[in-house]
């Protein structure tokens, strides 16, 4: 039996210009976060909305300065728009108009592409998909969080058909922010 998947809404906006010569991204972005709903399971109100920015390393190294205390670029930052999700997550989730956004950095994620021998769509899809998870309440500061989110990293990139994007990771000591 399949179940239909409410609508929601995804606003990407292009803040800088290399990302353009990468076609499809709405559609990348698309997919990656629907299946992110299907795969966690969670309920979310029809439509609701996600905003995706697609940036440069400037501009969310001003925000990670701002936001999280740390002076340098960053590939992803999630910020839901209900702060910090607590208590009865699904409940906040299925009423909730604006799930948050997620930015993007451009040149942190090409770099780490190729420092990680990984295609660019590839690793673009695991940090959308990261940094959704983000704005549905998971998190990985404290190791079994970790655990759960990038088990549900790896099972929502499966179903994309992209490999294991911790494969070999942790043992270089490679993190997601």
């Amino acid at each position: 039996m399949t179940t239909a998947l409410p609508e929601f809404a995804i606003e990407v906006s292009i803040e800088y210009a290399p990302w353009e010569k990468h076609p499809a991204l709405d559609d990348v972005i698309g997919r990656a976060l629907r299946q992110a709903v299907v795969t966690t399971g969670v309920r979310l109100r029809s439509g609701a909305e996600v905003s995706v920015l697609l940036c440069d390393d400037d501009f969310i190294a001003g925000l990670n300065k701002q936001w999280r205390d740390r002076d340098a670029p960053t590939n992803v930052l999630s910020f839901p728009a209900s702060g910090d999700v607590t208590g009865d997550l699904v409940g906040q989730l299925a009423a909730a108009p604006l799930l948050g956004d997620i930015i993007i950095a451009y040149e942190t994620t090409a770099r780490e592409a190729v420092e990680e021998n990984k295609n660019f769509q590839d690793h673009f899809t695991h940090l959308a998909v990261h940094g959704f998870l983000h704005l549905l309440g998971y998190d990985h500061i404290v190791d079994a969080e970790a655990e759960e989110m990038e088990g549900l990293e790896r099972d929502i990139l499966a179903a994309l058909g992209i490999d294991d994007p911790y494969l070999g990771a942790h043992a270089e000591g490679a993190e997601t922010a």
